[in-house]
């Protein structure tokens, strides 16, 4: 299966959730005790931005018993992750030393999550719990001390809060939202490259979404600095999970009241117009040039394959 049949348009990764949260179970640890030491409980277990997979033959599997995640030294501190046809997913971390015990072995291995979402080895239902398993892992590790006093925090309530025993201020895990966003001028739409990407590829302009800032505004502004191009006619397209560490990928279109691009180079390399020609090339890797569109893994690559596919333009 390639990656445009894992993620057809409008699908990209991390959006299909096949687990029940089960919040109302988060806050009986007996319970939750219980459920981790059943059977038929499932963990994913997550080492940095990459995870732990179980060798099958030429396929891995990335849900994991407890059993075997424990076996392979996974922290013993469990993420309620939800249920799944009844039964109990949770989230696990790893350490490195643990991780580079597993190097070399022929049963287990830890790989890089992007890398395999990209190349269809997770199947596209299990990445929203995935995602929900590294935001979370990630979150605890880099938020073990209270904000407030600096005192050891402790997980409370399987894994969704933190609290200090000392100050009693309660954490929570955090989500940053991200504008992310096509912007089009009749029959032409603007793409950017940052250094890091691979050759050739262009993309749609991002960023953060800034305190007190409607959606509306942030994709005005992002586009306005990172191109010198003004905007209007925002419009929600969909959203994508993103857990890189763990934001929230906001799609938008909007339409180019200017085509004059004056690059900011601290945050792109490169910005320019591409018509719909060029951009539907781009989408499948044949454009003369070799240039080449977003992975259609990335909520990106639908914003631009839903204009190309428009004909009535922006």
């Amino acid at each position: 299966m390639s990656a445009f049949d894992s993620f057809p348009l409008g699908q990209p990764a991390f959006v299909t959730n096949v687990l029940d949260r089960a919040a109302h179970l988060r806050r009986d640890d007996e319970k939750l005790f219980a459920m981790e030491q059943k059977p038929s409980s499932r963990a994913y277990v997550v080492y940095r931005d990459s995870l732990l997979v179980k060798r099958e033959g030429e396929k891995v599997r990335a849900l994991l018993s407890i059993d075997e995640a424990l076996k392979c030294g996974a922290n013993p501190g469990t993420i309620f992750l939800g249920l799944r046809d009844g039964a109990a997913v949770f989230g696990m971390g790893l350490s490195q030393a643990a991780a580079e015990k597993l190097i070399g072995r022929d049963d287990y291995t830890v790989t890089e999550l992007r890398g395999m979402a990209m190349q269809g080895a997770i199947p596209p239902q299990e990445l929203s719990a995935v995602a929900m398993a590294k935001s979370m892992v990630g979150w605890h590790q880099r938020h073990g001390y209270c904000a407030n006093c600096g005192t050891r925090s402790a997980m409370k309530e399987g894994g969704w809060k933190r609290e200090c025993p000392s100050c009693k201020a309660e954490h929570f895990p955090r989500t940053d939202p991200v504008v992310i966003m096509l912007v089009a001028s009749g029959d032409k739409c603007l793409l950017g490259r940052q250094k890091q990407f691979p050759p050739g590829m262009y993309s749609c302009l991002a960023g953060f979404v800034e305190a007190a800032e409607t959606i509306e505004d942030a994709v005005r502004r992002e586009i306005l600095e990172e191109s010198g191009i003004c905007c209007t006619d925002v419009q929600y397209y969909m959203t994508q999970p993103w857990p890189y560490p763990s934001s929230l990928m906001i799609g938008c279109s909007a339409r180019a009241l200017n085509e004059d691009i004056v690059v900011d180079r601290s945050e792109l390399e490169d910005a320019r117009w591409f018509t719909r020609d060029e951009a539907a090339l781009m989408l499948t890797r044949t454009h003369p040039e070799g240039l080449a569109g977003p992975h259609p893994f990335a909520i990106a690559h639908h914003l631009l394959g839903r204009w190309v596919h428009d004909k009535s333009g922006a």
